[in-house]
């Protein structure tokens, strides 16, 4: 068998976009509790100041999670799961994200939802940050502006690793914590790190400060994990933003090499301790005299990750020669980018491209000599609807995740890849990241939820559950 016996096969979520119950059991406002619904092309719009009356807050209800979570796991374990990746809300702990001492009742929360999954066999794999920062660090501190947000941040962590360090092994720190490198774009900035960028006179400069202290904070957060329990495994967690050069004109190729530098840098702190010399020399280039102290570095050396998590949905290809409006790239990250002729395209004009992730799969090994890698986000949102059987005919999803899943096998089989587990992305519908809409479905689960509040909230089982569930018993063998 290409993949070992005890490889996880899983799902993946996130708490904000199913959990629901915002204002819950002591739970405080985070910056998604204050993201309205958008759609392809209308973007959220964000209130920082709170939730305005009328406006529709998607995050608010989700699919209720919070409530239901007993009878979803039984789905999961239904379909043969053995790990379940979500995150943990930081505000239902620390419901403004500067107190002393945790909420006990969001505590009692996870105490109660991790049960449940260790009571199916199943794995928890848990994000600490994963686009959810509490409103109240954005509204006092700047976000994560403020190298105050490390301690803070270290508190947090801290709690978590102690209350479940015998329950959960596998942790990440920031979700694609990339993402922000789009720093044009304010959707970007307020999910990973808490501020707007409108306004900034140097948004770049700001995003490099930001980025910076979550690194230290990911860093403290490591070096706490292994120091309350060194089985803790603890990984960063990347936007695969693997790019591809339009042609072979030397220009095309070199502007990919810089472009790829987006995810590298990110990885390259995070893995080996150290700012490469690329990233010093731009920050010396563009003057950016940022706020690393020395006791910075030494963290950085010392917190280094366990494993890569990373998502895998698309890949770009830039062109030198074009120069657009930043706002028409799929994720802000380029004024470069092109179509792909080689590439079939989402309706959302996300790349379909399995080959992609073996390339990245081989990449990050090389580069990072053989660390273990997990991918923990992969999938595709469609339109979706039940038919008269109260199911759906999938099979788009079905093909998509098997020529994925085929060329990961590639990658551990012939390519030697060092591969922990697979958690396809939304693996019951839930809210979109992006959008805030919920026909964006991405599951195996369909949940009977619509963008305008309406729905049963009842569960179906797609057609593509129980091929799924055919995967994980066979190992991967049977696609």
């Amino acid at each position: 068998m290409a993949f070992p016996r005890d490889f996880l096969w899983g799902g993946a979520v996130a708490a904000h976009q199913l959990e629901g119950a915002y204002a819950e059991g002591g739970k405080g406002l985070s910056t998604a509790d204050v993201m309205t619904g958008g759609a392809h092309g209308v973007p959220r719009k964000i209130c920082p100041e709170g939730p305005v009356e009328g406006a529709w807050y998607p995050n608010h209800e989700a699919i209720d999670f919070y409530h239901t979570y007993k009878e979803d796991i039984a789905l999961f374990a239904e379909m043969g799961f053995r790990c379940f990746r979500t995150s943990i809300n930081w505000t239902r702990l620390f419901p403004e994200g500067d107190e002393a001492e945790p909420n006990e009742e969001g505590l009692r929360f996870y105490d109660d939802l991790f049960d449940t999954l260790l009571s199916h066999d199943i794995q928890p794999v848990i994000t600490l940050s994963h686009f959810e920062i509490p409103l109240g660090l954005c509204t006092r501190y700047g976000g994560w502006r403020n190298r105050r947000l490390i301690d803070l941040f270290a508190r947090y962590a801290t709690t978590c690793f102690e209350r479940w360090h015998d329950k959960v092994t596998y942790w990440m720190t920031f979700n694609e914590i990339d993402n922000q490198f789009a720093a044009q774009n304010d959707v970007f900035s307020w999910t990973n790190s808490g501020y707007l960028t409108s306004g900034e006179t140097d948004r770049k400069r700001t995003m490099y400060q930001a980025s910076h202290y979550e690194l230290v904070a990911s860093a403290q957060a490591v070096a706490a994990a292994h120091a309350i329990d060194p089985t803790l495994k603890v990984g960063c967690m990347c936007s695969s933003k693997l790019t591809y050069p339009f042609s072979s004109n030397p220009d095309d190729v070199l502007l990919a090499d810089d472009e790829n530098h987006a995810m590298y840098l990110y990885t390259d702190v995070q893995v080996r301790g150290t700012y490469p010399n690329y990233a010093r020399r731009l920050f010396e280039r563009e003057g950016y005299d940022l706020d690393i102290t020395t006791q910075d570095l030494s963290d950085l050396r010392t917190g280094t990750v366990d494993y890569i998590g990373w998502s895998y949905y698309m890949t770009h290809t830039v062109k030198s020669d074009v120069d657009h409006d930043i706002s028409d790239s799929v994720d802000n990250s380029s004024s470069h980018t092109v179509k792909n002729p080689y590439l079939r395209e989402t309706e959302w004009e996300w790349t379909i491209d399995p080959t992609g992730m073996r390339i990245q799969l081989k990449r990050l090994d090389e580069r990072y000599n053989g660390i273990p890698q997990f991918i923990v986000e992969n999938g595709i949102g469609i339109v979706e609807t039940l038919d008269e059987h109260d199911t759906v005919e999938d099979d788009a999803r079905i093909d998509y995740l098997r020529s994925h899943i085929e060329q990961m096998r590639l990658a551990v089989e012939e390519d030697g890849v060092n591969l922990l587990g697979y958690t396809p992305w939304g693996c019951i519908d839930l809210v979109s990241f992006g959008t805030g809409e919920l026909r964006k479905r991405y599951g195996f689960i369909y949940v009977d939820r619509n963008d305008d509040g309406t729905g049963t909230g009842r569960r179906f089982k797609k057609k593509s559950f129980d091929w799924y569930r055919r995967v994980i018993a066979s190992n991967g063998e049977v696609l």
